[in-house]
């Protein structure tokens, strides 16, 4: 058989493969549609980004391919500011060129390009969190499925050899798509894979003080102020994620109904606020900070974006606000493009050079994504002053102005806080870098969709009152049905009527004259 031959047979089957993905998104649809909007509608959207671009590697579901896939799988989102629509669906497309299909079944990846120190497949579990919170709204769950068995059990049955190779957080990940998707099934099998996950990062990682350790590097965060690629330190992030690791094997051996299991982890969750909040909580700073040499150590002298990962698990209470005082502080983390990672008056700032993966202050998605849920986590955990619905969009208006480059649309690894550049923007690593979450902040965060595993739907956006006149969320899947949320101020956009509204399966549940928390607890009826 000749090259050309050898070329064209192989693609017809990735054609047909991606025909056969999209078959199996569209079976794995409710079989009510979307109540008020659309897809049609924002078809042109993906028209654009086909044409922008050279296809640079044909995934799982081709570019040509990829708009009959995100009809079958996303949410569909509306609202009056342009750029915010676009990233929106640029997001999901781009989050499509990351599904592979492998022997061991679908995974996702973090490049395109290959790399060196991938596992099998190019795979990288530095950013699984990230790829469950965002994958979590798919329709077809079949993709992260066979995801996390992979990286649990692709290996004769065991972990992935490179498993390990980065601290994270994937226990409170699929807890957390378990309060969307309802499987519990498939939740309560993974339980003994977490557990022995956890049980291997206490013995590689844990001090006699009860904290664990980790180099830069080895958190996805190569080279910081407060430590560097080889240094072992008491950082915030792999703390915080073995307290959202623990708190989610102990709600997951609940739900199995071990509750020998459940109780030992809530001890070991408890153990871990007590020391977080007691040894990395820095009170001249105001601010959870790393402490050098495994803990034994003073603390870094640093605010970094890392010291709000705490609130990405609901660790804090409320006599920690102060910190949030710094995402709005021009001398601390509030640049013109986004939130840095360094608090932008510390001597240091910016002074590690560029281009080689710093993180010393410039912006990087895979924190902001980070910080802007830890954020909307304290907004809706109780009353609290620290934090407005202003400050929270008005951060997600500069992450979503930030993912440009040369005018068009654009993911990258990171970029400088005041010009926006993307300081990789020109090397094909970089493109659709694969790295934080957008779509979820917009879902959870901005529309206000707060996952939960009972019957209640809560609802409780963070747009301010003044700012959209309409938006919508359609399409949503969640707990097995589909869910509207709509917002028309004066109910002459949907023609749905005025104000806040939730509708499953196309009929109304429940409705707010203004933009506020609303609860329906009809979800099972």
């Amino acid at each position: 058989m000749g090259i050309k031959a050898m070329i064209q047979k192989k693609k017809i089957r990735f054609y047909l493969l991606g025909l056969l993905v999209i078959f199996l998104g569209a079976c794995s649809r409710h079989h009510t549609s979307p109540a008020v909007l659309k897809a049609e509608n924002y078809r042109h959207h993906v028209e654009h980004f086909n044409r922008m671009e050279d296809e640079n590697k044909v995934s799982t579901i081709s570019n040509a391919q990829s708009w009959d896939w995100m009809k079958a799988n996303i949410p569909l989102f509306d609202c009056p500011q342009d750029n915010f629509q676009e990233i929106y669906y640029y997001r999901w497309w781009t989050f499509r060129k990351h599904i592979h299909q492998t022997p061991q079944g679908f995974i996702f990846t973090e490049f395109l390009v290959d790399r060196n120190y991938a596992d099998k497949y190019n795979m990288i579990s530095c950013a699984l969190g990230h790829h469950i919170y965002e994958g979590r709204w798919l329709h077809n769950q079949r993709y992260l499925n066979d995801y996390v068995h992979t990286w649990y059990r692709g290996n004769e049955g065991g972990r992935m050899k490179k498993m390990l190779t980065f601290s994270s957080w994937t226990a409170d990940a699929l807890l957390n798509r378990y309060k969307v998707n309802s499987d519990k099934a498939f939740l309560v099998d993974m339980l003994p894979d977490l557990e022995s996950e956890y049980k291997a990062w206490e013995k590689d990682r844990r001090t006699e003080s009860g904290l664990f350790w980790q180099s830069d590097v080895k958190d996805g965060m190569e080279e910081s102020l407060s430590g560097g690629r080889r240094e072992q330190n008491a950082r915030p992030t792999i703390n915080s994620y073995m307290f959202g690791n623990a708190s989610a094997i102990s709600s997951i051996a609940s739900l199995k109904g071990d509750t020998n299991l459940s109780s030992l982890y809530h001890s070991k969750a408890d153990t871990l606020r007590n020391l977080i909040e007691n040894k990395l909580w820095n009170k001249e700073s105001q601010f959870f900070e790393t402490v050098k040499k495994r803990g034994t150590g003073p603390f870094a002298g640093v605010r970094e974006a890392i010291g709000f990962i705490p609130w990405y698990f609901n660790l804090p209470d409320e006599q920690y606000d102060a910190a949030w005082k710094q995402v709005s502080d021009p001398q601390g983390f509030l640049a013109p493009f986004g939130l840095t990672t360094a608090e932008r008056r510390h001597p240091e700032f910016r002074t590690h050079g560029c281009c080689k993966c710093e993180w010393d202050g410039a912006v990087w998605p895979f924190a902001t994504s980070q910080t802007l849920t830890g954020m909307a986590n304290r907004m809706n955990r109780d009353k609290q002053k620290a934090l407005a619905d202003t400050t929270y969009f008005r951060l997600m208006e500069l992450y979503v102005e930030s993912q440009y480059y040369r005018g068009r649309p654009y993911i990258g690894e990171y970029l400088d806080e005041t010009t926006g550049y993307w300081l990789k923007g020109d090397q094909e690593r970089s493109r659709y870098y694969n790295h934080s979450t957008f779509n979820d902040l917009i879902i959870s965060g901005l529309v206000g969709l707060r996952p939960r595993a009972d019957d209640v739907i809560e609802i409780n956006p963070l747009i301010p009152q003044e700012k959209w006149d309409w938006f919508c969320l359609d399409n949503i899947l969640y707990h097995g049905k589909i869910l509207t949320i709509i917002w028309d101020k004066n109910g002459e956009h949907y023609k749905k009527g005025k104000g806040l509204q939730v509708l499953i399966n196309g009929k109304k549940a429940g409705e707010s004259g203004k933009i506020e928390r609303i609860l329906v607890e009809n979800l099972r009826q």
